[in-house]
């Protein structure tokens, strides 16, 4: 499966590359986002959903686990959930709160801290891992499945120099 490694060295290009990320994104991708707190895994679904058209405010669903939005891909309403699991207990909570329902073709799922409900997810298309590298961060974007496959194949993204 395909794979592409980034140097971001602000939070503009982390911006960029989520806006880049909005490009390519097909209704039933499961992407799970990896890095330790304050990586930027927020800040890069903040700007990914901007850019595919949100307007309201994006907050982080640190709290409430889960927050939903709707975006237009190709003229078309698509949801679109934002998991954070960092206070899932355990992988069973995930289950009963129904969230696996939610992952169908028809909607798109980010999930922060997808190892707190392993073994409960199904598989991701595509696997975004960032980590602090010096003030900067490396963002690493592997994919999984066809479908990630196809998003990587698709992004036109150049960090700023």
């Amino acid at each position: 499966m395909h794979q592409k490694t980034f140097y971001l060295k602000n939070e503009s290009d982390t911006c960029a590359l989520g806006k880049s990320l909005a490009a390519v994104l097909k209704a039933g991708l499961k992407i799970y986002l990896h890095g330790d707190l304050g990586a930027g895994k927020t800040t890069l679904i903040r700007a990914m959903l901007k850019e595919a058209g949100h307007k309201g405010k994006v907050k982080s669903p640190t709290y409430t686990l889960v927050e939903p939005y709707s975006i237009d891909l190709n003229n078309r309403p698509v949801d679109l959930l934002h998991f954070d699991l960092y206070r899932l207990g355990c992988p069973e909570e995930f289950l009963e709160a129904g969230f696996r329902e939610h992952f169908n073709e028809k909607t798109i799922c980010f999930i922060e801290w997808a190892e707190k409900a392993d073994p409960e997810l199904p598989p991701p298309d595509l696997v975004i891992s960032l980590e602090v590298t010096g003030d900067g961060r490396t963002a690493c974007l592997k994919a999984s499945s066809d479908k990630g496959s196809h998003c990587l194949e698709n992004l036109r993204f150049l960090p700023h120099s």
